[in-house]
């Protein structure tokens, strides 16, 4: 891939930066000079976020975490980036991923509130474009369920987070909950409550049959956020995502550690100890028991959890310990632990 080399000469006065940072919600870096207040640790790993290179589904994760905050300038402007990053396909944010399939989706929620936020029709012809690449171009199962990549038929738990969710909140519920009883058909292990990886679709057996623990994070949270979109007639749907909301819960707290957090590979303790996962059950249960489908004894679990991640937070606003960059094989830093910090921060506000 060609390298592009750009030059950039920026001057700006004390008056121009002092606009900009309260332009900015507060969320300017305060030189030694200033006589701000010390940002708060949600400003802080916000601000974190903000200044990491995100992939296609980073970008979206991203968007949704400054959406449920209320951020709508920042929403705005993350999706305004995700258009200006759509291949001829339709896919949103494509930087650093050309082969995804699933992972532009996270972008379509936050592009359509874009859109009504603005009333620029850029954005709901972008959504359109989205919506139109995964109900009839994208790659999928014979059963129709979508691949997580171009290159390889492969169906990862992911995707419960990526796609699903959009097409709920687009108005495509139907093939929302075909998408989720697929990945569950193919990924979910009874016998633990918990989700294996990824499974190979031409070979017919598990790449990765590992319960991954952000692979259930994303589909407790990807099952979340279309209980959120569902409208109140769907009442039989409710019910079903509720309880398989709940299963995947229970099965993770199994195999909850003493200070709240749980192995990278959940059942398996020779595994690195994750912060990530933590997040996003918290995240699942306050939306849950905000929306009355969750027991609000589960309120404690992610309170608890939650004290053990505002520990993890260092001076910079970085999550420390989350699936690490860029390979996710390691405990360090990344955008998706940013961002989920900020949704269960949002979501614990809410109720």
């Amino acid at each position: 891939m060609e390298r592009r080399k750009f030059l950039v000469t920026a001057t700006c006065g004390s008056a121009s930066a002092a606009a900009l940072a309260a332009r900015g919600g507060g969320l300017a870096i305060p030189d030694s000079k200033s006589k701000r207040a010390s940002p708060t640790l949600l400003e802080r790993v916000q601000r974190a976020m903000l200044a990491m290179q995100r992939a296609s589904w980073e970008q979206g994760v991203a968007a949704q975490a400054l959406l449920e905050l209320g951020e709508t300038e920042w929403v705005i402007l993350l999706a305004k980036e995700a258009l200006v990053r759509q291949d001829a396909e339709g896919r949103l944010a494509m930087l650093y991923t050309g082969n995804a399939v699933t992972d532009p989706g996270a972008n379509g929620e936050a592009v359509l509130q874009a859109g009504r936020r603005t009333g620029d029709p850029a954005f709901q012809k972008a959504a359109e474009r989205l919506l139109d690449y995964l109900l009839r171009l994208a790659p999928r199962t014979a059963e129709g369920i979508l691949h997580h990549i171009t290159d390889v038929p492969q169906v990862w738990a992911d995707s419960m987070y990526m796609a699903p969710p959009f097409l709920a909140v687009a108005g495509h519920i139907d093939e929302a909950m075909r998408q989720v009883e697929g990945l569950r058909k193919l990924l979910w292990n009874p016998s633990k409550h918990l989700f294996s990886h990824i499974w190979d679709d031409g070979s017919k057996t598990f790449k990765r049959q590992d319960c991954w623990g952000v692979g259930s994070g994303w589909c407790a949270a990807g099952m979340t956020r279309i209980l959120r979109a569902l409208p109140p007639a769907r009442a039989e749907e409710r019910r079903k995502l509720g309880g398989y909301v709940q299963e995947v819960l229970d099965g993770c707290l199994a195999h909850q550690r003493a200070d709240g957090l749980f192995h990278d590979v959940v059942d398996d303790p020779a595994t690195f100890v994750e912060t990530n996962l933590a997040q996003m059950l918290s995240y699942s249960i306050y939306r849950g028991v905000k929306g009355g489908w969750l027991a609000p004894a589960y309120r404690a679990k992610a309170d608890a959890m939650r004290r053990s991640i505002h520990a993890k937070v260092d001076r910079y606003g970085l999550v420390q310990g989350v699936c690490g960059s860029p390979d996710f094989g390691h405990a360090g830093t990344a955008t998706e632990g940013q961002a989920f910090f900020l949704l269960m921060e949002a979501a614990h506000r809410d109720l």
